[in-house]
């Protein structure tokens, strides 16, 4: 009895192992599906750790939506790293929307990273985005601030290698900014606002991205700062400190000259001082060599006592 029991457990294992690397019932589902893949085929996917399953099923939906795809592909898409899933989805997609879309350009689209599926759906429903607050200025010096929407459609040819919304977004941002730039009064922009989108739309600023731009609506639009006048105001201010700046010099020359010149006073005060010292020695020395009488002397201190008494009257008259 307990042989038997051994025998009739190893006979399961060895069922379940066949069932698991021969998926027979996957491949009777496959067949009444109308997929044709082989018995072996699928044991080799097991082998290769590619999931049977997701294959058939994925074949099953190509097949019923008329989309020429084979195992194979599906195999060494799903092995490349590739989303088998999203692949067919977007293959069903596009061609119900008459898509040109083929397998290879949604296996590469999908390996580049991007959501093919997502994509399609783009195409055929497009989306808006909006941009940040531009701020420009017109040649007038008054500061606007324009924010716009984008329609956008996926361009199926350029997802691989294409550039992505952000690039949309600042070629968008550039053209307005050049826009305002060149207008002669930011009247003019606020009274025609469509002459952003018809400059910005010229510029086919869609060129090397993975979108199409199909429209560029402005959704606002406010006065900011007069850029101009502040520009006026502080040239001025910068201009009045440099005319502070330089009558400043002119005031400490004026200083260092009249510092000079009382300097130049003092020493010839002092110049004078020693000279009148010099007198009485000199005097004395005239004296003893016989060459000044005494009477000269006195003579001397008349004039002296007359001149100070006429710069005595002539004080006395000034403070009068």
């Amino acid at each position: 009895m307990t042989s038997t029991l051994i025998l009739i457990g190893g006979l399961f294992l060895l069922l379940m192992l066949f069932l698991y690397f021969v998926p027979v019932v996957l491949w009777v589902t496959a067949i009444v599906s109308g997929v044709r893949v082989g018995i072996i085929q699928l044991m080799f996917m097991r082998i290769r750790k590619v999931p049977p399953t997701l294959i058939v099923n994925a074949l099953i939906n190509g097949n019923k939506a008329g989309i020429p795809i084979t195992a194979n592909d599906l195999e060494t898409h799903y092995m490349a790293g590739g989303n088998v899933n999203n692949v067919v989805k977007a293959l069903i997609s596009a061609d119900k929307a008459n898509i040109p879309l083929g397998f290879n350009m949604a296996a590469a689209i999908d390996l580049a990273g991007r959501d093919v599926a997502e994509a399609v759906q783009l195409s055929v429903n497009p989306r808006v985005i909006n941009t940040p607050p531009v701020a420009a200025v017109a040649k007038d010096g008054i500061q606007l601030i324009a924010k716009a929407r984008v329609t956008l459609r996926a361009n199926i040819a350029q997802l691989v290698g294409g550039a992505g919304e952000d690039t949309i977004l600042a070629r968008v941002g550039e053209g307005i900014v050049t826009t305002i730039g060149s207008a002669t009064t930011h009247k003019a922009v606020l009274e025609n606002p469509d002459m952003i989108s018809k400059t910005v739309l010229a510029k086919g600023l869609d060129a090397g991205t993975a979108f199409e731009i199909l429209s560029i609506d402005i959704a606002d639009i406010d006065i900011g700062k007069n850029i101009g006048a502040e520009l006026q105001t502080d040239q001025a201010e910068a201009d009045l400190k440099v005319a502070n700046a330089r009558a400043e010099e002119r005031r400490a020359m004026a200083v260092a000259e009249e510092q000079e010149m009382k300097a130049k006073a003092q020493d010839a005060r002092a110049s004078v001082i020693l000279a009148e010292a010099e007198i009485p020695k000199a005097m004395a020395e005239a004296f003893r060599n016989g060459n000044l009488g005494i009477m000269d002397y006195y003579k001397m201190k008349n004039i002296e006592a007359d001149t100070d008494m006429r710069d005595s009257i002539s004080k006395t008259g000034k403070k009068k």
